[in-house]
């Protein structure tokens, strides 16, 4: 058979796979091992699969995902999205669109705890919607700030989706993370902006709280202390390079488990809350390692046939511009999302892409925040969109559909953003290059 009738077949059978309710690992590995079979063997593929899973997965640089996982979910336990969200209140409730803001905000805190954007969108959600929707807002407001506020998640570090990147392309772990601050706070304020807009519609202008006393802002800045030391032990150990990203995970866990166990809160419920971290934490990473062996096998069968090679080949002798050439590719990820995951996107993509990225002479660390930023819009667009499908999930009052409306005014402002970093470089380049111990 035709190599190129190879490759469209296996591309279609993803598809295939997936309306039949395969899941997205399964139906990547399966394509893949179809497509290996057609251009080798049978006895080719099971002798790749013998030491395939554990090649594919056994990389130091990864240990840190389940480090951050649980991080995070022992700050989920010990209340700090909930003390987060009364300190944004405090200082922005009474700005226009101000609850959603303060939904934003918590986001972009929490998402300093976690590189969880399901997590932060669940905590975040669980209770910045009662809220809002207690005070008026209009609910595709409250459900799609939230939704969107979650994909901060991915950006800010410690971030799962960056460290992923970083051991698919073997750049620096602790710079991508350190590269992911400045992004992650313009997102968030791009995102605050837009919500100040949309906030002063007739009925979210109803909504605005009375603006507290500067005393009583200041105390309840008091109440965000937890964000503030885990964010210096994680990130700032990693910038002075007294720490490795996976040491700075183990540090950061500890100080979590830590809070939940001094946190009157987190000990009434100890084992539960113990056991719930532990599980989401096995969850996720077993979730994460998966879609890299299926990924991984369809991204082998793609090397098998020369697609990278071809395709980076016919992009640097075609005298277009580099950067349109890497404006195009970054954009392929739009469609993609609306089907795949992040982490499946990025095993599949990462080894076309990354290649001729560099090969044109581009910075891979910036490249890197600039696929994060894609893939965050996978999170909050139809029909994937987990985050949105998360909120739906909070809130049942809030059709999905309404969900999604919601968080395509944050879409548009993703895209803004990506546009800044895509025309100035330095807004990611400049805090890694300047880190110590690089």
């Amino acid at each position: 058979m035709d190599i190129t009738l190879i490759t469209i077949v296996a591309v279609g059978l993803i598809f295939v796979f997936m309306a039949l309710g395969t899941p997205v690992f399964a139906a990547l590995a399966l394509s893949g091992a179809f497509g290996i079979i057609m251009v080798e063997d049978f006895s080719f593929l099971m002798n790749r699969l013998k030491t395939f899973s554990f090649s594919n997965t056994a990389n130091y640089s990864l240990t840190v995902i389940p480090l951050f996982v649980l991080m995070g979910a022992f700050a989920h336990h010990a209340n700090v999205g909930k003390r987060l969200f009364h300190v944004a209140n405090k200082w922005v409730g009474h700005w226009p669109g101000g609850l959603a803001m303060a939904g934003i905000l918590t986001s972009a805190g929490f998402a300093a705890t976690s590189g969880s954007s399901v997590a932060t969108a669940a905590t975040v959600g669980s209770v910045a919607i009662p809220e809002m929707k207690k005070a008026g807002y209009d609910p595709r407001l409250a459900a799609g700030s939230v939704a969107a506020g979650g994909v901060l998640g991915v950006l800010i570090p410690p971030s799962v989706l960056l460290i992923f990147y970083a051991a698919i392309t073997e750049v620096s772990a602790g710079k991508m993370l350190i590269a992911g601050i400045v992004p992650g706070i313009l997102s968030t304020l791009v995102f605050m902006a837009g919500v100040a807009i949309i906030g002063r519609s007739e009925r979210n202008s109803a909504s605005r709280r009375v603006k507290a006393p500067i005393g009583e802002r200041l105390r309840s800045a008091g109440q965000a202390w937890q964000v503030v030391v885990l964010f210096v032990i994680v990130l700032g150990g990693i910038y002075l390079g007294l720490v490795t990203p996976t040491e700075a995970g183990a540090i950061g866990a500890v100080a979590a488990l830590l809070m939940l166990l001094l946190g009157r809160e987190g000990r009434a419920k100890l084992k539960e809350n113990l056991l719930d971290s532990f599980r989401s934490t096995t969850t996720t990473t077993v979730m994460i390692l998966f879609t890299m062996i299926g990924a991984g096998i369809f991204s082998y069968f793609l090397t098998l046939v020369q697609v990278p090679h071809i395709v980076a080949a016919a992009i640097t002798e075609s005298g277009i511009s580099p950067y349109l050439i890497v404006g195009v590719l970054l954009l392929l990820y739009i469609p993609l999302g609306m089907f795949l995951d992040a982490f499946s996107m990025m095993v599949i993509t990462l080894p076309i892409m990354f290649p001729t990225v560099v090969g044109l002479g581009f910075d891979p660390i910036w490249f890197g925040i600039l696929c994060v930023k894609m893939c965050e819009i996978g999170l909050i667009t139809p029909p994937v969109g987990l985050n949105c499908f998360v909120i739906a999930g909070i809130d049942r009052d809030t059709p999905l559909s309404d969900v999604f409306q919601g968080s395509f005014w944050f879409v548009l402002m993703e895209l803004v953003t990506a546009v800044l970093i895509f025309a100035f470089p330095a807004i990611v380049t400049w805090l890694p290059d300047n880190m110590m111990g690089r």
